[in-house]
């Protein structure tokens, strides 16, 4: 089982937001300036965008993106004492995340836009690591798109001993959505973020939950969601 992190579990754009001004900052010499979406991207390919945007005169080239990476985990690392005050775990993400780990042959982990060290800094501020097994998650730490990221957890999930279990990623947000369905996972959506519900099904989410207070109905979403795509093929 598959969380997208940021609105979907929890929220700390403002920490980030800051963050990501001083590593662009530091970075290029430049103020940032314009920001773009943060949904469904990971922050390699919002670096890029960051330099378009705000008419950087430097070639964002992989060693810079490098840069940007490890000035934002060091950015974000020197906030994280903020998180509690600046931040918000989603109503009920702790239990369903603790319901889910108890299913029985369940492999519980993130795909995240972040770098590893930050994704992992967001859910302990929270208390939401210790639901999930950060060791075969997807991270924004390097320049693949989502979709990527969730086969390549899926193939490791594979050599552990998932080879003919369904993924399912839980999101609030369209692009992850479609991230899923390329990924080879079943997107299940969540009413955290400013999606509707039915930009999420006309994305393609399989299933609709209005937030994650309900455990049960998370689990069941689960059920459903994997033995509709087994009984599909």
């Amino acid at each position: 089982m598959l969380w997208n992190v940021d609105l979907t579990l929890l929220d700390v754009g403002r920490v980030m937001r800051a963050a990501y001004a001083e590593a662009f900052e530091k970075v290029t010499g430049e103020p940032l300036v314009y920001l773009t979406s943060t949904a469904g991207r990971t922050d390699s390919e919002m670096f890029f965008e960051f330099c378009a945007r705000n008419y950087v005169d430097i070639e964002p080239d992989v060693d810079t993106l490098s840069q940007f990476l490890s000035g934002l985990e060091t950015a974000f690392g020197a906030r994280v004492g903020e998180l509690a005050a600046k931040g918000r775990v989603m109503p009920g993400a702790a239990a369903s995340l603790a319901a889910v780990a108890a299913m029985p042959d369940t492999l519980q982990t993130v795909v995240s836009g972040s770098p590893r060290e930050v994704a992992t800094a967001k859910l302990a501020a929270f208390g939401l690591d210790t639901y999930v097994n950060l060791a075969v998650g997807g991270y924004g730490s390097v320049n693949y798109p989502k979709s990527t990221l969730i086969q390549s957890i899926r193939l490791h999930a594979a050599e552990r001993m998932f080879a003919d279990s369904e993924t399912v990623l839980f999101t609030d947000n369209v692009p992850d959505v479609r991230a899923a369905l390329i990924g080879g996972a079943v997107p299940v959506g969540v009413l955290n973020g400013p999606t509707t519900e039915g930009q999420l099904r006309e994305a393609g989410a399989r299933l609709i939950l209005p937030d994650l207070t309900d455990p049960r109905a998370v689990m069941s979403a689960v059920h459903q969601a994997t033995t509709d795509s087994t009984t599909a093929r």
